[in-house]
């Protein structure tokens, strides 16, 4: 495999397709550039597209070995996302204890997170501004009460928010550790998920990059709410299963027939037939899908688009070894272990989560059940208490209509409509770090990098053509996790949401956008071609990257002159 079949977006294994009779429909949509597969490519690089050789010209001209420049690529493939999440945990921990406030729902995560540390469930707080007084107040008072208190959301996000506290204390620092710490970490894994679906070290660090300077993201980074620890499980999941597809194909290659000519071809008995061995990925991604939807129901949704991209991905899997009904053959060969391995994993992963909760004796609705009768009195109580918890959970979720000013629809959400201001103040002349006769403004707006979300609007329409007629798997991923944190909240337009909900499919996104500046880019092969995609696209981060550092002051709240902070706001539905 060249580096041109990475950098110009074309699936291995495309080609020109064998000539089709005008009727065909292969024949007809080739007009709209639709690609088939090349029946001349060796079929285990079909399945599994080879990683590309690194620019030995580029070593022989710096004086390098080749061994030196295996050796030196070698080292990139992590070097690189490694660089990528340092520099992005620089910006992420820059102050990450300012402001020294609970931000917008930081009120109740934190506040619950200290909670669960100390009590292994959601305790009871005062009133909330009371409570939040205390709790910033030197010497500090924690006004809490182990009487259980309703929560609408799982437990893990909490935990994972209590992990900062506990070493931190009940700070702005320590309750924004963790959410910083894994907003750094999905960028490296983020860079890595690149390079494995891309065959790109450069591709996949691009994607990196260009997520380290969203600003969603990166709000999301510095402030303790639960959207970003979905995000990070999510990736996790995608990650494992990307790993998983890589080996199971590997298997199926290696149990090919291989012709005089060393070439392996495809085959009905190995297509059909063929196991796929011990698949231990897809337990890691049950087990990161169950802690998603632990954290947040929504991950639920990711659980079922993933297990069908999954089946869909062994289809192609078997199709391309030869399979003459690869739906049958995944039917009996993929389908038994794959539900086994992943939603039985994630619900007993969520139950797990809930661990705190029934041992406790005076959480929330623990004891519900207890003492009760009828038709389900044969499940243990303590599951019965659950379930009626979570139905009240459902009911609360569903039914939450209460304006807030900073709500907005799922139709304004990818063209950044409407933003959430986390927090603003007015600091007057001579106060506040405000200096000059005018007042100033703080704010925290979580504002996505437009240049960037606009960008991959259009990207994802290239990655629509993609998958529809270039026949392109990754594009088919990428377009899938999108819609799984996207098209579900359709369903919910009068409830009460916000567009920070869409953190969870920010980094696919940034893959979209990278795909398509690959393209851009083109193949090396094609001199001037390269030239103008390499200055359209550098020029395209650049802008990104500019527009990140424009809008930096209202992602970390720093004391800018109104006037300032009013140039920022460039639609009137960003106030």
């Amino acid at each position: 495999m060249t580096s041109s079949s990475v950098s110009n977006g074309t699936r291995v294994g495309q080609g020109t397709p064998p000539a089709r009779t005008p009727g065909d429909w292969r024949h007809r949509l080739r007009l709209f550039g639709y690609v088939g597969p090349d029946a001349s490519t060796d079929t285990r690089e079909r399945l599994v597209p080879l990683y590309p050789q690194p620019p030995y010209r580029l070593g022989q001209f710096m004086g390098l070995s080749a061994d030196a420049v295996r050796r030196a690529a070698k080292v990139m493939d992590w070097l690189g996302p490694v660089l990528v999440g340092l520099l992005a945990a620089a910006t992420r921990f820059w102050h990450l204890g300012r402001p020294r406030d609970l931000v917008f729902d930081e009120t109740y995560y934190a506040k619950d997170a200290w909670s669960m540390l100390r009590l292994g469930y959601e305790g009871t707080w005062p009133n909330r501004k009371v409570a939040d007084l205390q709790v910033l107040a030197d010497p500090q008072v924690i006004p809490l009460s182990d009487t259980g208190s309703f929560v609408a959301h799982p437990p893990t996000g909490k935990w994972v928010i209590a992990l900062g506290e506990a070493m931190f204390g009940l700070t702005p620092f320590g309750w924004r550790f963790m959410t910083a710490l894994l907003g750094a970490l999905s960028l490296v894994m983020l860079c890595r998920i690149g390079r494995r679906l891309f065959r790109s070290t450069a591709l996949g660090c691009l994607a990196g990059a260009l997520m380290a300077v969203d600003g969603l993201h990166f709000v999301m980074s510095r402030t303790a709410l639960l959207d970003l620890v979905v995000m990070f499980f999510v990736l996790a999941a995608f990650g494992s299963l990307l790993i998983d597809r890589d080996h199971a194909r590997a298997r199926l290659a290696a149990a090919l027939p291989v012709d005089a000519g060393g070439r392996a071809r495809p085959d009905a008995r190995v297509g059909d037939r063929a196991g796929t061995g011990p698949r231990p990925w897809r337990l890691a991604a049950g087990l990161f899908l169950g802690l998603a939807a632990a954290t947040k129901w929504n991950g639920l949704y990711y659980l079922a688009f993933f297990m069908v991209l999954t089946l869909l991905w062994d289809v192609g899997s078997r199709r391309v070894a030869g399979a003459r009904h690869p739906y049958r053959a995944v039917l009996r060969k993929d389908l038994t272990w794959s539900a086994l391995s992943v939603a039985p994993v994630a619900a007993l992963t969520y139950l797990a989560s809930w661990t705190g909760w029934f041992l406790s004796d005076h959480a929330y609705g623990r004891h519900w059940a207890d003492g009760r009768g009828g038709t389900w009195s044969w499940i243990p109580a303590p599951l019965r208490s659950l379930w009626h918890y979570e139905h009240a959970v459902y009911e609360f979720n569903v039914g939450l209509d209460t304006f807030h000013k900073y709500e907005s629809n799922p139709w304004s959400w990818l063209i950044v409509g409407r933003p959430v201001l986390f927090a603003y103040d007015s600091p007057a002349p001579g106060t506040g770090g405000c200096r000059g006769t005018a007042d100033c403004s703080q704010a925290i707006l979580a504002l996505g990098t437009p240049l960037l979300w606009w960008s991959a609007c259009a990207a994802l329409v290239y990655l629509l053509y993609r998958w529809a007629l270039r026949r392109d798997w990754r594009a088919g991923g990428v377009l899938c996790a999108v819609a799984a944190g996207y098209l579900p909240w359709f369903l919910y337009q009068d409830r009460t949401i916000f567009n920070f909900y869409a953190v969870v499919f920010v980094p696919y996104l940034c893959l979209a956008l990278a795909l398509t500046l690959g393209a851009l880019l083109g193949p090396p092969r094609h001199g001037k071609r390269r030239q103008a995609g390499a200055v359209a696209s550098g020029a395209l981060v650049l802008l990104i990257a500019w527009n990140f550092v424009y809008f930096f002051p209202i992602y970390t709240g720093q004391t800018i002159p109104y006037a300032d902070w009013h140039a920022r706001m460039w639609f009137n539905t960003w106030v």
